[in-house]
């Protein structure tokens, strides 16, 4: 093993295991001080809303394959899916959901499906709730326009991988004045988000979407561990700028290398 293969399993090892403690943590003293993301606000609000109005919830995952690390946000995704469907489950539309990509779309179905399940309300659950719009980018984004422009729709949840066809989306749901919460890991995706859609979420917050809707107590114990490991970096950066002065850096690195 290489040492920055070594230093990126202590560091999964490290994370995994502040979340660990985080999690049990916060079972015996629950409330994780969060800082205020408007996006989340207005998406408590939107929820209320649907079940209010008889209005629907659309949360499109993207397009991000399973097999890879594009997946990471629609995971998140399905997450906050799961949460919708049982806040939402008492409203005349339940939420339904799309993506691009075959697996994603099985996921999400599965998801709605065991979600009805575990509230009692097998008779809810639809199929087609969890829809495959298309499988490229434009057919997929294609097919989603009607939906985000729905009347039907109250708000647009768009969290996964997305490319540039997000901007037709996003625009859609703009033109209907339907809320459009979104975000993407991917950069040029983010860019045209910020401009076009209602409550973009900036970076890291992709990823916060689960321990704001309260999805689950791994979702708030992860960012625990990321502002602890935040801290251990900058620590690891200090160190190391240290030992650049000292003239130790190349001590180490061949004794680190020593011993592999």
């Amino acid at each position: 093993m290489t040492i920055t293969g070594l230093v990126g399993f202590i560091f999964v090892l490290i994370f995994f295991g502040v979340m660990v403690i985080s999690m049990v943590a916060g079972r015996s003293r629950p409330g994780v001080n969060l800082r205020i993301i408007p996006a989340f606000s207005k998406l408590r609000r939107a929820i209320g809303l649907a079940v209010e109005q008889g209005s629907r919830l659309h949360i499109s995952l993207g397009r991000g394959s399973v097999a890879s690390t594009d997946s990471a946000a629609a995971f998140v995704g399905l997450s906050l899916l799961e949460r919708l469907a049982r806040s939402a489950s008492t409203g005349d539309n339940p939420p339904v959901a799309t993506s691009g990509e075959p697996t994603l779309a099985i996921l999400s179905q599965d998801t709605l499906k065991k979600t009805y399940h575990r509230i009692g309300l097998n008779e809810q659950y639809d199929p087609t709730a969890g829809q495959l719009a298309g499988m490229t980018p434009f057919s997929y984004a294609a097919a989603t326009l009607g939906l985000a422009a729905d009347e039907k729709t109250g708000a647009n949840i768009l969290l996964g991988s997305f490319g540039t066809e997000v901007a037709l989306i996003a625009d859609a749901g703009e033109r209907s004045d339907n809320l459009t919460l979104a975000g993407t890991d991917n950069l040029p995706a983010q860019a045209i988000l910020y401009a076009t859609a209602h409550e973009p979420l900036i970076g890291e917050e992709v990823y916060a979407a689960g321990a704001y809707v309260n999805a689950g107590p791994m979702h708030a114990a992860s960012l625990q561990a990321q502002d602890v490991l935040r801290w251990l970096l900058v620590a690891a950066i200090l160190i190391g700028t240290i030992l650049k002065l000292l003239g130790l850096d190349s001590v180490i690195s061949d004794f680190l290398g020593g011993m592999l």
